[in-house]
């Protein structure tokens, strides 16, 4: 495991260390109860160790993210505030040390009073480096990848990426764009069965092609497990028949998952076909 990769998992440990070991500190400051200064220390000290490797794998995995067209402004806030946290915990550090050091001075409580004031200050600053950390994974998919090195994490990316501009276009009226999209995630993903019937839902929501969407659906080899994968591929099925006016055959589809998979909101659904169909052509 390199050093890029520890960065996601060390930064959780520094934003609680931090957090709670000023907490204490603060708590500690009241002289109550006993254990709030010692536990205070104890975290601050660690919190002080995690933020420098933090910062330290965090330089180390930012050049990747870096060169991704637009996320070299967030790279550098979230790296910023990074720095400003692992300088300020280093005070910290120094001071709690120093605390120990002259615990049996009479004015001990000063140098425990300016390192909770300097801790308030790493408080706020790992705040911002968390918030710009966030933005720059959420936002920008920063870091996709770098944690294990496996490119199968990309490809989960680049079909995200596939879905959700496509639910956007659709949702915009962009009917077309959306199912090319869609199209391009099934040439993609031949042996995904979910993103093939994804493309089958495409063909009949965004292309309004009830048969193209029959003829994809029915390639689809659905594993038999999988029982959210089965009713919703027979659902689309059925939608399909039925907005072909096949309203016999979208009922015989969902009876045949109904009888692996009792369902009762599908059995509404195939009563209301039966009452309403019309005997099919084909």
């Amino acid at each position: 495991m390199t050093l890029a990769s520890l960065h996601p998992l060390v930064v959780h440990f520094t934003i609680v260390l931090i957090i709670v070991g000023v907490a204490f500190k603060l708590v500690s400051l009241f002289g109550r109860p006993a254990f709030a200064g010692p536990t205070a220390t104890t975290l601050l000290l660690l919190g002080a160790v995690s933020a420098f490797v933090s910062a330290q794998s965090g330089t180390a995995a930012h050049g990747p993210v870096e060169r991704a067209p637009g996320a070299r402004p967030p790279v550098m806030e979230h790296e910023e505030w990074g720095e400003r946290t692992n300088q300020i915990m280093m005070g910290v550090g120094v001071l709690e040390l120093a605390g120990l050091v002259l615990r049996r001075w009479p004015k001990v409580k000063i140098v425990h009073a300016v390192s909770a004031v300097v801790g308030v200050a790493a408080v706020v600053a790992v705040y911002e480096a968390a918030e710009h950390g966030g933005d720059l994974v959420y936002n920008y998919a920063g870091g996709v990848g770098l944690r294990s090195g496996d490119p199968k994490d990309v490809e989960r990316l680049l079909l995200m990426g596939y879905y959700q501009q496509a639910m956007a276009d659709r949702k915009a009226g962009r009917t077309a764009d959306a199912a090319e999209l869609i199209a391009a995630a099934a040439k993609r993903f031949p042996s995904d069965p979910e993103v093939q019937i994804l493309a089958g839902e495409s063909m009949l929501v965004d292309l309004k092609n009830p048969q193209g969407a029959l003829d994809t659906l029915t390639s689809i080899k659905v594993p038999a497990d999988n029982r959210f994968m089965l009713m919703r591929h027979a659902t689309l099925q059925a939608d399909a028949y039925e907005a072909a006016g096949q309203k016999d055959k979208a009922a015989a589809t969902l009876e045949a998952v109904v009888k692996q998979f009792p369902n009762p909101r599908l059995q509404q659904r195939i009563d209301a076909l039966k009452r309403g169909a019309t005997p099919s052509t084909n």
